[in-house]
């Protein structure tokens, strides 16, 4: 009985919405999923086995979010920042980023310097040998960061502007560096643990300015790929995440 409780709160719109929606913005975050890639609503829903409105649900929280675009009569895409909202778009994030860590520095428990470690950890592990893994848990190292500040405000903006500098990347940048993120991000924790702010802005600084040299003038093309074969290991994933929130739920 408590299984098949499982399967129906795991299949309620809500439930099916958040696990598309997650797995679609894994799949752009990293890269699977490049700018441009048209998102076909019933394509995904017949993925995801979900009804193309809540496809649309899905889609509408990454539009709001700059990953996807949505144009009357074309449907849905990945969004394709040009190079000209390059420039603003890294200096708003280093901005942002320089609050974060003046923010934190000194500040920060044992748990999160911990919860930051194995983060890192992680994108060694992966490194080499899961590219796209790579690249999406180097974003999101800045995204965790925000997070332990505690504001929504600079949760919401770092999100935001770090994944649309994703995309630019995406399109324009030479094969990202999992090497050298991982040595920046430890000289990151390495300095908001000792306290010092102006070294964390400088790590930042010096990571950011890397990441934006890799970028390059010419686009590269656009590959055609099934959509169905691309998303079929994220659809995989978010069976098990949405049983498992569905769990969650319950608990008292």
């Amino acid at each position: 009985m408590a299984k098949d409780a499982d399967k129906t709160s795991a299949k309620r719109p809500g439930d099916r919405a958040e696990a598309i929606y997650r797995a679609l913005r894994h799949a752009i975050i990293e890269q699977a999923l490049e700018p441009g890639a048209k998102l076909p609503e019933d394509a995904i829903g017949e993925r995801f086995g979900a009804s193309r409105t809540i496809v649309r649900h899905a889609l509408g929280r990454l539009a709001a979010e700059g990953l996807v675009e949505l144009r009357r009569n074309r449907g849905a895409s990945v969004a394709t920042p040009g190079w000209d909202q390059a420039g603003d778009l890294f200096d708003i994030r280093l901005g942002i980023e320089r609050l974060v860590v003046t923010r934190l520095a000194g500040r920060l428990t044992p748990a999160q310097i911990a919860a930051l470690e194995a983060h890192v950890a992680e994108e060694e592990a992966a490194r080499g040998t899961d590219e796209r893994r790579s690249i999406r848990l180097a974003t999101e190292f800045h995204i965790v960061l925000a997070e332990m500040t505690g504001s929504a405000v600079l949760v919401r903006y770092l999100s935001e502007v770090a994944l649309r500098c994703g995309l630019i990347l995406a399109l324009y940048a030479r094969p990202h560096s999992s090497e050298c993120a991982v040595s920046e991000h430890r000289a990151v924790i390495d300095a908001l643990a000792k306290g010092d702010a102006a070294a964390a802005i400088a790590v930042m600084d010096q990571h950011l300015g890397a990441v934006m040299d890799r970028a390059l003038i010419v686009p590269r093309p656009a590959k055609e790929r099934d959509i169905g074969a691309i998303l079929a290991p994220y659809a995989e994933d978010a069976a098990p995440a949405a049983a498992k929130r569905a769990r969650g739920g319950r608990k008292r």
